[in-house]
């Protein structure tokens, strides 16, 4: 479990990322927001299922 507390750091710092570069984005461009936030949705769903695999496989090689 230690092992996968230390893997969920990378999908954190990606969904920090993700979602300040969308903020960054809307500031420079609020008529792409909603463009934006559909691209922003789909990148913290991919980064999240990256931790959720991870907890999926720490629990299956128990």
């Amino acid at each position: 479990m230690l092992g996968y507390g230390v893997a969920t750091i990378g999908p954190a710092i990606a969904v920090g990322l993700i979602f300040a570069a969308y903020i960054n984005g809307v500031a420079r461009q609020p008529e792409s927001q909603s463009r934006l936030q559909s691209i922003a949705i789909l990148g913290f769903a991919l980064a999240e299922a990256l931790a959720i695999i991870g907890i999926a496989l720490a629990f299956a090689i128990q």
